[in-house]
């Protein structure tokens, strides 16, 4: 098991040449409110083209993710990020899915994770992913954040509406982020607050309630579509990304605070908040380990920031869901690439506690593999590549102890 380190976080702040033990300078509850915005930059972009191009309610997108932040903040005490599924909705929005198969794909997603959750059994299962491969499965997530940012300025999706042109959209993200890095808790809360208006004027009129909730029609055609398009391509990210990586990262971020954080307990709640969404014809949702950097890169410590970001999200469903159609694909660019390029930043750094070429080379292996081709390969061959080079050191010289780290993960399976 990682012991805890110094917070990846306090990396930005060496990069500015101020190490801080504590990096949280502005009060406390500005700080988780700026922390609980972070997200969003993986947030929006999905859930504006479900509704635009997928026909989803905006109330049903934002609900299911506004609830779950809010048992987050009650069950786990921490900033555990909810995110869509993003492999899950990336086909559905390209493939045009219909708002039956993606109910039925979010049900499915329930139904297994909950009985992946059951018991304790999950977390026994953990032991067998050495470090090295989860750390791979990290930067395989830091890296698809990066490439959403980059599709966000240069090849923005044709949902988004009311944004600037090129070249101004890179020069605004570039400037974002910089500021971003430097500042990070001192302005983010700003400058999506700023962006938030900037939609809002943006939009043809401000009409208030929530948008209609239809449920879902489940057929049997419905549930093969979304088992073979859907379900499948999600599932080996969801288990790694989603179980197996937020527990190690909130581990590592924060020590034994972090002792209700387990890869059981997260595929129980994300299992019961899909059946929820499915059940109204909902964006399916996860817990990413990215976002839960995202969070903690702004400033996020507490149950504060999930407790901040649902009751906005919640707030945001009932009593303007009938306007968000319109609001947020006018949301500006930059921000959620800027927000997102941080994200990627800290996920990355988890990194650091790597030893050694033998470890690096595992968690490459997994990122690279997973980023090109399918994460759960990259999983199957980081795990064999972590006993092959175990015995390759073995039956080497016995003298380095440079992958000790790997050696450990390894022989404690």
């Amino acid at each position: 098991m990682n012991q805890p380190h110094q917070p990846a976080v306090s990396a930005l702040d060496s990069a500015q040449g101020a190490v801080e033990s504590e990096p949280v300078r502005a009060p406390r509850w500005w700080s988780e409110a700026a922390g609980s915005v972070a997200d969003l930059g993986v947030f929006v972009p999905i859930a504006v083209a479900l509704i635009v191009a997928n026909g989803l309610s905006p109330t049903a997108v934002l609900l299911p993710a506004g609830l779950l932040y809010l048992a987050v903040a009650r069950v786990y005490r921490l900033p555990v990020a909810v995110q869509p599924l993003k492999a899950f909705g990336a086909v559905a929005i390209a493939a045009g899915l219909g708002v039956d198969v993606i109910a039925a794909g979010a049900i499915l997603m329930g139904l297994i994770f909950l009985a992946l959750g059951v018991g304790d059994w999950l977390n026994k299962v953990s032991v067998l992913f050495p470090p090295p491969v989860i750390r791979g499965v990290q930067l395989a997530v830091a890296i698809l954040f990066l490439k959403i940012a980059w599709g966000l300025v240069v090849d923005p999706q044709p949902v988004f509406t009311s944004q600037l042109s090129q070249p101004f959209l890179a020069i605004g993200a570039i400037g974002l982020l910089a500021a971003l890095i430097v500042f990070r808790q001192r302005i983010v809360l700003v400058v999506v607050l700023v962006a938030l208006v900037v939609a809002l004027i943006a939009a043809p009129a401000v009409t208030l309630g929530p948008s209609a909730i239809a449920f879902p029609t489940l057929t049997l055609d419905a549930f093969v579509t979304a088992a073979v398009m859907l379900v499948l391509p999600q599932l080996p990210l969801t288990f790694a990304n989603s179980c197996l990586a937020p527990a190690d990262a909130a581990r590592t971020y924060f020590g034994d605070a972090a002792s209700t954080v387990t890869p059981s307990r997260l595929a129980r709640t994300l299992g019961l908040a899909n059946l929820f969404a499915g059940g109204i014809s909902g964006m399916p949702v996860c817990h990413g380990a990215g976002g839960l950097s995202a969070h903690y890169a702004f400033g996020a410590r507490t149950w504060r920031a999930p407790l901040l970001i649902g009751a906005a999200l919640t707030v945001g469903a009932l009593a303007f869901g009938d306007l968000l159609s319109d609001v947020l694909p006018s949301f500006p660019l930059p921000v959620l690439a800027a927000l997102l390029g941080v994200a990627a930043l800290t996920h990355a750094l988890l990194l650091r506690d790597l030893m050694g070429w033998r470890a690096w080379t595992v968690a490459a292996a997994v990122a690279g593999i997973g980023t090109v081709w399918n994460l759960a390969l990259g999983v199957v061959i980081g795990i064999a590549l972590s006993y092959v080079v175990r015995k390759r050191k073995g039956s080497g010289r016995s003298g380095h102890d440079e992958d000790e780290q790997t050696d450990r993960a390894v022989s404690s399976t």
